[in-house]
């Protein structure tokens, strides 16, 4: 018997997509706080302690839940958004960046789903939200961004964003894949995850694809993306203009105008 609701859903877009879910009366959606774009008049919102998943019922389990949430960084509290009419009601989530929005059906993956923390968008209820860190010592010094990751367990979907171009890998019995830590957007179980140091060290210090690498050994499946918000944002950053500096948007002449006109 299935533990988490049976919703019914629709993507929309292509850039910069979102995903539009259908509830029958009482049937319910969990989502990162922030993240809703529209709601039917019908649907109630109300922050729970926790994801509200059976995993994670009564009390203490509520605060264990949200004690693992506090590690990911995220909120101790998630929206749940519930049907309380009649009828079909519908509520959609938007992605926070350019990029594709991944459906999985937890079950048709072994029931569990690894993810990175920032890209968990939905989900329907009785899926649980907790953490997935990683047990070698090497993994979890230099990790990066997939030193703690999301787990995602339970019977339902849950919808996950990749920034970017979406690439989708099923790897066979053994077969391996090197991967920017970033680029990871989430795998299933049964992949072997671990880092390893990027080449020698002249590498790591001047090659600029930082100093280690994901290495990712099958079965399974992973799901890459090709511009981890962290990328986008370091790139925005570097190229903010210093104030005084005279780099407006469309200056040719960079830090030598400010020497020209005596700044």
């Amino acid at each position: 018997m299935s533990t988490a609701h049976e919703v019914d859903y629709k993507i929309c877009g292509e850039d910069i997509q979102f995903v539009e879910i259908e509830l029958d009366p009482n049937e319910s959606v969990i989502a990162e706080a922030g993240s809703m774009m529209y709601k039917s008049p019908s649907i109630d919102m109300d922050a729970i302690f926790g994801d509200g998943s059976s995993k994670h019922s009564g009390f203490w389990g509520a605060v264990a839940g949200a004690g693992k949430r506090i590690l990911t960084g995220e909120s101790l509290f998630m929206t749940v958004y519930t049907h309380q009419g009649q009828g079909k009601s519908h509520v959609a989530f938007a992605a926070p960046f350019p990029g594709t929005i991944i459906p999985v059906h937890l079950p048709d993956v072994g029931g569990e789903l690894i993810c990175q923390k920032d890209s968990f968008l939905a989900a329907a209820k009785g899926v649980s939200v907790g953490i997935a860190l990683q047990k070698r010592i090497m993994t979890g010094l230099f990790g990066g961004e997939g030193f703690i990751m999301q787990r995602l367990e339970g019977d339902g979907w849950c919808f996950v964003h990749a920034g970017g171009t979406l690439v989708e890998k099923e790897l066979a019995a053994g077969e391996e894949l090197h991967v920017d830590t970033g680029c990871v957007v989430a795998y299933t179980s049964s992949v072997d995850f671990e880092i390893e140091r990027a080449g020698n060290i002249k590498s790591m210090i001047f090659g600029g694809e930082g100093v280690f690498f994901a290495h990712l050994k099958g079965p399974g499946k992973v799901w890459l993306q090709s511009m981890p918000f962290s990328r986008l944002a370091g790139r925005i950053l570097a190229n903010v203009p210093v104030a005084g500096s005279g780099q407006g948007e469309g200056s040719v002449l960079g830090p030598l105008g400010s020497i020209m006109r005596g700044s």
